[in-house]
């Protein structure tokens, strides 16, 4: 019979895993050719706004095989919720056998992403880092910017949010451990930032290429559909490096689809994090550089934590 892990294990647990080196060994292995990872299943919703995704597969030769079913219900807050819902369901990969329910109401989700984030920095984030440039104020906001800390320690912050409201209580959650500064809009945070998260679920690109300063990181979190945007295209042309976490992904999603479906840049000019954290010479190499790595979040990232969680909860 399965095991079922719920919310409150589920914290306890990963609160004593190393999850960015979890994220570090999947996109390894998924860039290296050992997983089966198929296409995501995508449900997009009108009435009211939101989406869900269904993302499974396995690596070769493991003991398990993973599905992740993940939404994001962005009215959710407004009737007391959070966005993000969803659970993970952990196989034998020998034997079909069900033997882990992670009812992890998207906790994971969030997670793993943000720890994709700190990933992203250590690697192509400037040596020197003046501030840290968050768009966006939900969860996956916050994460990003505590997760950053574990190699990119920054604790001055510029923030731009659509509402007001939502500003003032990112800021009152993490100001006791930030030096943050509300900006007026995504310009200003990037004329203030040279490491710059951007976590909203947007549809028109609210970074522009003119107003990135040399020698700037952005990781884009937010686009994961197509119609999903936060870079303007020309910024992306502008980049000295463009890194996906999966290239046959960004062929139908992310910032990358649209700066490729506009003619900004071309499929053949963009990386594979897996590829790039092996290789240092396509890495960052000097503070001039402008690097955009673009997270549309692979199936491989809930492999290895929905794993982690599930072998450190039956060891106890």
């Amino acid at each position: 019979m399965a095991i079922v892990i719920n919310l409150e294990e589920i914290k306890k647990i990963v609160a004593d895993i190393d999850v960015v080196s979890a994220m570090e060994e999947g996109f390894v292995q998924y860039s290296n050719g050992n997983t089966v990872v198929p296409p995501v299943g995508e449900l997009l919703f009108e009435e009211p706004k939101g989406d869900a995704h269904i993302k499974y597969g396995y690596i070769k030769n493991d003991d398990y095989y993973v599905i992740k079913i993940a939404s994001g219900f962005y009215d959710n807050p407004k009737i007391g919720l959070p966005s993000s819902q969803g659970l993970m369901l952990l196989f034998d990969q020998k034997t079909g056998v069900p033997k882990g329910v992670l009812l992890d109401e998207g906790y994971l989700t969030d997670i793993r992403t943000a720890a994709a984030g700190a990933l992203a920095a250590k690697y192509f984030a400037p040596k020197n880092i003046k501030a840290v440039g968050i768009i966006g104020t939900g969860i996956q906001a916050k994460l990003q910017l505590q997760y950053l800390q574990t190699h990119t320690p920054c604790t001055k912050v510029w923030l731009w949010g659509r509402n007001k409201e939502n500003v003032a209580k990112f800021v009152k959650e993490l100001g006791a451990d930030f030096d943050i500064n509300i900006a007026e809009n995504p310009s200003e945070v990037a004329k203030n930032s040279n490491l710059i998260v951007t976590t909203t679920p947007s549809e028109i690109a609210l970074l522009k290429a003119e107003d990135i300063q040399q020698g700037t990181h952005i990781t884009a979190v937010g686009s994961d559909t197509e119609h999903k945007q936060e870079l303007e295209s020309e910024l992306l042309k502008k980049a000295s490096i463009v890194i996906a976490d999966s290239i046959p992904q960004s062929k139908s999603r992310g910032e990358i689809y649209r700066a490729v479906k506009d003619g900004a840049i071309t499929e053949s000019s963009v990386i594979e994090l897996g590829t790039a954290i092996q290789d240092p010479a396509l890495q960052r190499l000097n503070d001039e550089q402008i690097t955009v790595v673009d997270l549309t979040g692979v199936a491989v990232q809930d492999i290895m934590i929905t794993k982690a969680v599930y072998t450190n909860y039956i060891k106890e």
